[in-house]
């Protein structure tokens, strides 16, 4: 069989309503923005609303949640694309993952299930210049045969705050800067023992948060193993010196409560 023309490659994008049904406040305050980031994608995903015209085509379910077995026994759910978050999945999941949750994974898997086909058109009139031969085998073409490359490794932050609000703060600005795997620490002594066993590429730690003497913390947090490769501290009204305190003792940033949007997505576009 011969091609002897090709005349266009349509690029396509899907819009996919997803019921979220369980998840906590912080999990789906990760999971709107991930939704949000997919948008430059060509599947966009978008929560699905009781009064939205179409029906949703997936259901992503918090399996440790009550309301998941009641959703799950509608009638109106099967046939539905089935994403399972928890253990005992069922088994007309199409995915299912344990926590900690990788979002970005997540959509990835997503992706696969709902990514459109190439659309190919053809003009097999005569006189064309393309010849291509489908039953030569790849290597004879000249074809790469190699595997594709592997994604790289998820980048992990920390937050570490007694108050919700400014970790649902920084949270979102994480995300914003495509940093969607976060965990959380409201006190510095569970933030020194997460970071004693996990790799973090960016913390962002309350000066105030409860536990222990703010510079102490940063000290060990500076010093314990794994490293990590950046370390922003939040401090309500900073003074200059502290300011200058912080630099000189390898902080990436020093800010206040709130920090400045712009500076502070510029600091986490170099994670």
């Amino acid at each position: 069989m011969r091609i002897q023309k090709l005349r266009g490659l349509a690029k396509m994008v899907e819009r996919v309503l997803v019921k979220v049904i369980g998840f906590s406040d912080v999990e789906r305050h990760a999971l709107n923005t991930v939704f949000r980031l997919s948008e430059q994608g060509q599947v966009a995903y978008s929560p699905w609303m009781e009064e939205a015209p179409q029906d949703p085509q997936l259901l992503l379910v918090d399996g440790e949640s009550y309301e998941a077995a009641l959703e799950l026994a509608a009638p109106a759910h099967a046939g539905l694309q089935l994403i399972w978050i928890g253990p005992a999945a069922p088994e007309d999941a199409s995915l299912s993952f344990e926590r900690p949750l990788a979002w970005p994974q997540i959509v990835r898997s997503m992706d696969a299930l709902f990514s459109p086909a190439s659309s190919l058109d053809f003009d097999l009139d005569a006189g064309a210049e393309l010849d291509v031969d489908l039953e030569v085998a790849p290597d004879e073409m000249g074809g790469d045969t190699q595997p594709p490359e592997p994604l790289p490794p998820f980048k992990r932050a920390l937050i570490a705050s007694a108050d919700r609000d400014q970790r649902l703060y920084l949270r979102a600005r994480l995300a914003l800067a495509n940093l969607t795997q976060a965990d959380e620490a409201e006190t510095g002594p569970q933030a020194l023992e997460m970071v004693r066993s996990q790799h973090y590429d960016v913390a962002l730690i309350d000066f105030a948060v409860p536990g222990g003497d703010g510079w102490s913390l940063l000290k060990a947090l500076r010093e314990a193993r794994p490293a990590i490769a950046h370390l922003i501290v939040t401090k309500s009204r900073p003074t200059a010196g502290e300011r200058v305190r912080a630099w000189f003792q390898g902080m990436a940033g020093f800010f206040g409560q709130r920090p400045d949007p712009e500076k502070l997505g510029a600091l986490l576009q170099k994670v």
